[in-house]
């Protein structure tokens, strides 16, 4: 009775194994670059194999991407005994400093979005469901008024373009990048006519 209990871990445990290769290789390399023998050659195992455990090239992809994006929700998540303020700038803090580590991987993210659909698709889900939950954690409403969803999700899009710069230029510290993306977040909502919310 232990054998399938064994086999399944040792399941599970390639399956890790191939979603943080996948990770490496798709930050170091665009999806274009990428095929499934190459993948495999890379773990050292048979493109068969590799077929068992993800169908396509495209199902490896995303699931790599789906794995890292639920690290980030993971250690993203707000702190609910805090105030909505406080609570967003330790969300925020928990972001950035993922970035930091995985700065290659992002910045391939944020740069295929746009010619790779699975990426396009994730980082929509991921802004919807990120916006979501800032207004939620601000108590913006349910629907929340049209400004203040406009508001959140666009400030999501100013905040990859100001985390781009960072990485590139490395002159601003960590801390300033927060603050000034909390900044321009509350000028966002106070244009929206939520700027009281962030301040509960």
């Amino acid at each position: 009775m232990a054998q399938p209990a064994y086999t399944r871990l040792q399941v599970d445990e390639r399956r890790r194994r191939l979603l943080e290769l996948g990770r490496e290789l798709f930050a170091k390399h665009s999806f274009n670059e990428l095929s499934m023998a190459r993948i495999a050659r890379e773990a050292g195992i048979s493109k068969a194999l590799l077929y068992h455990y993800f169908p396509s090239k495209q199902d490896y992809f995303v699931a790599t991407l789906t794995e890292a994006a639920e690290e980030v929700r993971r250690r993203t998540e707000p702190d609910p005994s805090l105030p909505p303020a406080e609570a967003l700038a330790g969300s925020l803090d928990a972001f950035l400093g993922w970035i930091e580590e995985n700065q290659v991987a992002y910045r391939k993210l944020v740069e295929s979005a746009g010619s790779v659909p699975e990426v396009g698709a994730l980082i929509d889900e991921v802004r919807d469901r990120t916006s979501a939950r800032i207004l939620e954690g601000i108590g913006a409403g349910d629907p929340p008024p049209p400004p203040l969803r406009a508001a959140a999700r666009a400030w999501l899009w100013f905040m990859d373009g100001a985390i781009l710069d960072w990485l590139e230029h490395h002159d601003l510290e960590r801390g300033e990048l927060r603050d000034l993306l909390l900044g321009s977040l509350a000028g966002a909502m106070t244009a929206a006519g939520g700027g009281h919310l962030l301040r509960g």
